[in-house]
């Protein structure tokens, strides 16, 4: 019944993001002495990069255009922290031009103290040409160690465009400013300044379709180490998959033993809590919600690796991640309402509507408590990363008048499709007392264990992935991130099925929650690799650059612990059913 809508997603996906391939509805062929699209972008400290710290390009003292033209944007460009204005350069088709005179502006004393602390942080400025990105610095620091007071800070005056075309199109281009013409800005004054830019153009080989691959390549491809770190999680899952599967088989061995010769020995094993390990878990309304949210951050993720291998997410599509991040979510929600409905009825749930609000508010919550802290912190700080008023509008119709419904509309479906729980043996009445257990068996512990195997999974390439999102680095080997996020899944499955084995074989019937931890504790360890990331490898600071990147790793990391916590639940289900099933349970 799935197969039409969710070929029906896909394609509105595909649309949404394909929309922004051609911006402004060009083909990217131009005649000589042809206006070509330039826009700036933003401008922000070097090592506070991407949407976190970033502000608008008109915010420093450049040189403006009479009137300046607002580029529309479309939804995930916004949320990107794009802000596209019309530059003052003219850079026309393959016209050079030596040394021209853009502005003189004259920057008051104001001016110069936020210029030299824009230098002094590494301000890079961001434009776009043709659709393809650049940078720049916008001015030197020279400091002293010996003497701060002799520190010298000097701006840059002039701007070399250089632009590589093939035929009738344009290529590569770069900005190359000159540290020799520049003006020191050293001292609290006025200051007047000649602001002037060149342009030349070089012919190349390079055909316009691969004119993206140099951004590829920003990120190094360490494959030894990639294939070496999967090939030991699976060497290491299949060694411990053959342990359980020996024990199992022992277990099986002993308790058809047992049935055949009864003897007035203590029964102990996990045959012997059958009466109590499919009873019902506490809070079963929240335990109910946090499947069915898990379950569409699952599908969530399918898609958008669908639409990644399918080379939707090229460099610099701008938005078109984020675009489908949001539409993709929306459109999910049908299967948050189905399985949380379903679930929640299963184990006997009585009020469904309330346990449908629950799912609705179990990961948006959080999510929106955190944007709007972040989002006030952005606005307070006047960065890109605070989105306009309207943009928040159009969010929250999509959340109004499309997640809202389609939640209800799964719901209502769970609720009409509802079906007994297959549990194959009875409980009891009255629940089996937990024998004590050694401290190392505990919910902590267990989680710390459990979640270490699949986190050394993908801590390599977590790095590369860090590189991309909080730094300048480009990532588009998608392949390869799908193999790992498989293997993440995989080896999740295994670790939570092992983890409840055991519980279960020490007589520990509470296996329901403990599973979910137990599966889910991978974003634990994520978070703290960021806590790591950002403090070691980086040297990203200030409160509002450490607000972006905690709260909306935060909700990442969250993110993964109710994904994998329902990858953990469903592979332990699916073992504790086979494995009573092998069984007598009188």
């Amino acid at each position: 019944m799935m197969g039409r809508p969710d070929a029906a997603l896909l394609l509105i996906v595909l649309v949404a993001c394909f929309s922004r391939a051609k911006t402004d509805g060009l083909d990217h062929k131009y005649k000589e002495g042809d206006r070509v699209p330039l826009y700036a972008n933003k401008v922000g400290p070097f090592h506070n990069p991407r949407c976190s710290e970033t502000y608008r390009y008109y915010d420093l003292p450049f040189c403006k255009p009479d009137h300046i033209n607002e580029k529309k944007e479309a939804l995930g460009e916004v949320l990107n922290g794009d802000r596209l204005v019309d530059a003052p350069y003219e850079l026309n088709f393959r016209k050079d031009k030596q040394s021209e005179n853009l502005c003189k502006k004259t920057l008051l004393e104001e001016d110069v103290v936020k210029t030299r602390e824009a230098i002094s942080r590494d301000y890079y400025f961001q434009m776009f040409y043709d659709d393809l990105p650049f940078w720049g610095f916008i001015g030197h620091f020279d400091e002293n160690m010996s003497d701060p007071r002799e520190n010298k800070y000097f701006l840059y005056k002039h701007i070399h465009f250089q632009i590589l075309y093939n035929d009738d199109r344009v290529i590569e281009i770069s900005a190359i400013s000159d540290p020799n013409i520049s003006i020191d800005i050293t001292d609290d004054k006025e200051v007047d300044v000649d602001f002037l830019y060149s342009v030349s153009w070089k012919t190349t080989n390079i055909p316009f379709e691969k004119r993206m691959d140099k951004y590829s390549k920003h990120l190094e491809i360490h494959w030894f180490s990639r294939i070496n770190s999967c090939v030991t999680v699976v060497l290491l899952t299949g060694f411990l998959a053959t342990i359980l599967m020996r024990v199992l088989k022992n277990d099986f061995v002993r308790y058809a033993r047992d049935e055949e010769s009864p003897e007035d020995e203590e029964e102990t094993g996990w045959k012997y809590i059958h009466g109590d390990v499919f009873r019902f878990p506490k809070h079963k309304s929240l335990f109910s919600a946090l499947i069915g949210s898990g379950t569409q951050l699952l599908a969530l993720a399918t898609f958008i690796f669908l639409l990644a291998l399918g080379g939707v997410f090229y460099p610099y599509n701008r938005g078109a991640f984020f675009t489908a991040v949001v539409v993709i979510y929306a459109l999910t929600s049908v299967i948050a309402g189905y399985t949380a409905t379903k679930m929640y009825l299963q184990l006997e749930g009585t009020n469904w509507v309330r346990n449908l609000l629950l799912t609705c508010f179990l990961f948006c919550g959080p999510l929106f408590l955190t944007f709007s802290f972040v989002n006030t912190v952005a606005v307070a700080y006047s960065a890109t990363a605070a989105l306009p008023f309207g943009t928040i509008m159009v969010i929250l119709l999509i959340w109004i008048l499309v997640t809202l419904p389609l939640l209800v509309l799964g719901g209502v479906a769970g609720k009409n499709n509802r079906v007994e729980f297959d549990a194959p043996c009875r409980t009891t009445k009255y629940p089996r007392e937990i024998p004590q257990l050694p401290w190392y068996r505990d919910t902590i512990p267990q989680m710390l264990m459990a979640g270490f195997l699949p986190f050394s999974a993908i801590y390599i390439e977590l790095f590369y992935i860090f590189a991309s999102i909080w730094g300048h680095k480009t990532y588009t080997i998608y392949g390869i991130l799908f193999v790992i996020f498989v293997i993440l899944i995989v080896v999740t499955a295994f670790v939570a099925v092992a983890s409840t084995y055991f519980q279960l074989a020490a007589e520990d019937h509470d296996w329901w929650w403990r599973s979910v931890f137990c599966g889910g504790s991978t974003g634990l360890f994520i978070f703290f690799y960021c806590l790591y990331y950002y403090h070691v490898r980086t040297d990203m600071s200030g409160l509002m650059q450490a607000s972006v990147f905690f709260g909306y790793m935060a909700c990442i990391c969250y993110g993964f612990f109710l994904m994998l916590g329902t990858v953990g639940f469903c592979a332990s289900l699916f073992f504790v059913r086979r494995i009573y099933r092998s069984i007598k349970c009188e």
